[in-house]
C-alpha cells in the first residue's frame, strides 16, 4: 500500500528550496566553448513522499556502449540541438518518453570531462511526481528512483582512489536496492558521482564517506576540480 502524497504546499517548499540552491550553482554556457565533442545528461529530480529522488535508468544489455550500467538519460550533442539543454531533454524523450514541456529545467551544473576529447553538461530539472516512464526497451531496460539523502547517507557503499600523472580521482560506488522490487543496482563513476555533488547542493549535509570537494565552498571547488582534469586531459591530446 502506498504512502498518502504529503500536502502540495509542502512538496511545493521542498522543490523551491532545492531550486534556489540549485540555482547559484548555474554554470549556463560558460565551459560549453572547451569541446566540439559534447554530451549532455539529465538528472530529473522529483517530489516524493516528503522527499527529493533522482530517476535512474538500467541501460540495455543490447547497447554497445555501457550495456547494463546505472546512468541517467542522456547522449551525445546532434546537429540540430540548439544547446546542451535541448541535447539532454530529447535524450531523456527518446529514453523514458519524459516530454520537454515535463520538465522544469533549472541549471547546467559543472561538466564531468569523461576522456581527452568528451565534455559531458549536467542538465538539472525538476518532473512531476506523477509522471509515468516509458522506457525505450532498445536502450533502457528499467526505470527507478532513489531518494537523494542516499547519496550522502547510503546502506551499501565503496570508493576507489585512482592515481594517473599525478592527478588523483575518487571514484565512489553505491549499491541501492529498490523496496518496490527487491532489485539491487549499483550506481558507480560518473553517475554516482553527479547525483553525490547534486545532493551536497540541495541538502547541505555532510556525507558519511569522503568526497573530492570543499564542503564549505563547493561552487569553486568544483570548477577547480573540473579544470584540473580538463586540463590534465586535453595535455594528453
Amino acid at each position: 500500500m502506498s504512502r498518502p502524497c504529503p500536502p502540495e504546499p509542502v512538496r511545493n517548499s521542498l522543490i523551491d528550496d532545492a531550486k534556489a540552491r540549485l540555482k547559484k550553482h548555474d554554470v549556463g554556457t560558460k565551459y560549453s566553448h572547451l569541446s566540439s565533442n559534447k554530451y549532455s545528461v539529465l538528472l530529473p529530480l522529483l517530489a516524493k513522499e516528503g522527499k527529493l529522488h533522482l530517476l535512474f535508468t538500467l541501460r540495455s544489455e543490447k547497447l554497445r556502449r555501457s550495456p547494463g550500467e546505472v546512468c541517467f538519460p542522456g547522449g551525445k550533442c546532434e546537429p540540430a540541438d540548439v544547446d546542451d539543454v535541448a541535447t539532454a531533454l530529447r535524450e531523456a524523450q527518446e529514453e523514458v518518453g519524459l516530454r520537454p514541456h515535463q520538465v522544469e529545467v533549472v541549471c547546467r551544473l559543472v561538466p564531468y570531462q569523461l576522456d581527452k576529447a568528451t565534455l559531458i553538461t549536467p542538465v538539472v530539472g525538476f518532473i512531476d511526481h506523477t509522471f509515468q516512464p516509458q522506457p525505450n526497451p532498445d536502450e533502457v531496460k528499467k526505470v527507478f528512483l532513489v531518494p537523494l539523502e542516499y547519496f550522502l547517507h547510503p546502506h551499501v557503499y565503496h570508493q576507489n582512489h585512482v592515481t594517473e600523472s599525478g592527478l588523483h580521482f575518487l571514484i565512489h560506488c553505491f549499491e541501492y536496492t529498490n523496496p518496490e522490487d527487491g532489485v539491487t543496482y549499483h550506481i558507480r563513476g560518473m553517475t554516482a558521482k553527479l547525483a553525490v555533488f547534486v545532493a551536497l547542493i540541495i541538502l547541505e549535509k555532510k556525507p558519511t564517506f569522503e568526497v573530492e570537494f570543499n564542503l564549505n565552498d563547493l561552487i569553486s571547488s568544483s570548477e577547480e576540480a573540473f579544470l584540473k582534469r580538463h586540463k590534465h586531459a586535453t595535455n594528453k591530446l
